[in-house]
């Protein structure tokens, strides 16, 4: 069975074509990663048509509890998608060559998109597919929710002759078994039961946004061992600011967006950034389809959650619940919203140009961190009607390891890239960082105009950097005073005219910055509510503070727009 000729294969490609608006953007550039290895055109992987052919086949024989049709003619596209994705895509390389790619599967959506049904299928698929003696778990906040996959399970077999007769399959009080390959599936609840001491071959995550990332966790340390592993991590959004999920869509869109790799397939089935402005959710039906994905297919779906927004925009005490659960928005946070997108950063990239910084006069911005935390550095000048910038990290040189897991960041891939540097050893090294600063005019052949600073941290490195001969100056860090090169920084990328030389770690940064507005409409980074470190694009507003000011007012003097005590 050619992957061409699979529903999986008609969805994604209908994801790209679709122009109304109805599909997301990050829901595109999987629907194009995956084509592009459908299609033979990655070295690392490849859709294997026998696994399409047992999958498929199964499918068949396994009947939709209610409409009474097999499940390869009844369920939605994006299932036909994870499914095969999840299922049938195979790593070229390793021991044994054909085993999974993709070690986890992340599914972002709406409720009333038949997720809990599907995550049943999945977890079947699995026990008719897998190495005998596999055992396989849902995971979930509570035995309730945990009862629901179970319950969907027990459905399916019992809707399906090809599976119920023979005693094929046992369904027990707390687990279903698989005789034909002598696996077996349990739900766990994580209010009641341990998850360690586990062997997961595969596990299913249902509403992830109800926990923290422990069960998650337990359930990928359990499977260490093992070379077919797969997580699948399925929720809708939640209110709560701490939850697993969070991370989790996080990781997926640093994926998507090239920024980190990772064996992870991820359909994320949220609004685009670009549509979350003001009320729009209102009135655009676009943050609708692109939150889900069945309403695209199915008009009835479609007008429920219509009736539905309608109450929300009525009564406030509805608006959560439809705007978390339906939209996937999530509602505490709308008052910190993101800062440009990561694509339009990118367009801003520009090769290395040694020539351009000789002789130039450069502002310097520094954004000094806690002893064992990242520090910046970033340099910016005035090209005609461009902004050219350069920028640095600073790691503590013991922590890279720690840093790269809790942050789901390569930093020694960085510092090999010259993205960062590794300085110090469990506290950043501000002799190091010092250096680097005084030694620029030499190295990058600058005149330093001025370096402002945040005061945290700074008052010793700054003394330094003074001795030598270079003007520094406090910059307040408050939205009156930083809204106006903030306000540049986001004009400068989405006009194109921002150039910087290329900066994994910068780009990350600026994946992460989310921005916030105070009583009187200044906007700010805000760094307590981004989704990561920010510390470059902090700098990077340092310094165009500098640099607006010396345009503004010619050349001043520190005093002008240092904030003093």
């Amino acid at each position: 069975m050619s992957p061409r000729d699979t529903p999986a294969w008609r969805y994604a490609a209908w994801c790209l074509e679709e122009g109304d608006g109805a599909v997301g953007s990050y829901v595109k550039k999987q629907a194009a990663a995956w084509l592009a290895i459908a299609r033979g055109g990655s070295a690392e992987a490849y859709v294997c048509e026998k696994s399409l052919r047992a999958v498929y086949a199964l499918l068949a024989l396994m009947s939709h509890p209610d409409l009474g049709r097999p499940l390869s003619e009844s369920i939605e596209g994006y299932a036909h998608l994870l499914i095969a994705a999840t299922l049938c895509t195979k790593s070229r390389e390793g021991d044994p060559p054909r085993r999974r790619h993709y070690h986890t599967a992340v599914l972002e959506i709406g409720r009333k998109n038949f997720k809990t049904f599907n995550s049943a299928i999945i977890i079947i698929l699995l026990m008719l597919t897998s190495p005998p003696g596999s055992r396989f778990f849902s995971v979930a906040p509570d035995m309730a929710l945990a009862s629901e996959v179970m319950l969907a399970v027990r459905k399916i077999i019992r809707a399906s002759p090809a599976l119920s007769r023979g005693g094929s399959f046992e369904a027990l009080r707390s687990e279903v078994r698989c005789r034909a390959t002598d696996s077996s599936y349990m739900p766990l609840a994580y209010s009641n039961h341990s998850m360690d001491g586990r062997q997961a071959s595969a596990f299913v995550a249902d509403e992830a946004g109800a926990m923290d990332p422990y069960p998650m966790e337990a359930m990928r340390s359990s499977q260490l061992a093992l070379r077919n592993r797969l997580g699948i991590v399925i929720s809708t959004r939640y209110p709560n600011d701490c939850n697993g999920m969070l991370d989790e869509i996080d990781k997926s869109k640093k994926v998507l967006d090239g920024l980190l790799d990772d064996r992870r397939f991820s359909l994320l089935y949220e609004p685009d950034e670009a549509l979350l402005k003001g009320d729009a959710w209102q009135t655009d039906d676009r943050i609708i389809m692109q939150a889900n994905p069945a309403a695209a297919s199915n008009p009835e779906i479609l007008r429920s959650l219509l009736a539905r927004r309608e109450d929300a925009v009525l009564y406030e005490n509805k608006r959560e619940n439809f705007l978390c659960k339906h939209c996937n928005i999530h509602f505490r946070g709308l008052g910190a919203e993101g800062f440009v997108e990561i694509d339009r950063v990118r367009a801003c990239r520009a090769e290395p140009d040694p020539a351009f910084w000789r002789g130039r006069r450069a502002f310097i911005g520094l954004d000094l961190s806690l002893t064992e935390d990242n520090t910046a550095v970033a340099v910016v000048a005035r090209d005609g009607e461009l902004i050219r910038a350069k920028a640095w990290g600073f790691v503590p040189a013991a922590k890279i390891r720690e840093k790269s897991a809790r942050e789901n960041l390569d930093y020694a891939r960085l510092i090999a890239r010259g993205d960062c540097f590794a300085c110090g050893d469990e506290v950043i090294g501000y002799p190091f960082v010092e250096a680097h600063i005084m030694g620029l005019p030499e190295s990058m052949g600058i005149e330093i105009a001025m370096l402002g600073y945040d005061r945290m941290n700074a008052i010793s490195t700054v003394q330094k950097l003074e001795a030598a001969g270079i003007e520094c100056a406090e910059i307040k860090q408050h939205s009156s005073v930083l809204h106006p090169a903030t306000k540049l920084l986001k004009e400068s990328v989405l006009s194109g005219a921002l150039r910087y030389e290329a900066n994994l770690l910068l780009e990350n940064n600026f994946a992460n910055a989310r921005c916030s507005e105070d009583s009187n409409l200044n906007k700010y980074v805000h760094k307590k509510r981004s989704a990561g470190k920010v510390d470059m694009v902090a700098a990077l507003v340092n310094a165009l503070h500098l640099l607006q000011q010396d345009e503004l007012h010619g050349a001043p003097a520190p005093f002008e727009f240092a904030i003093i005590g």
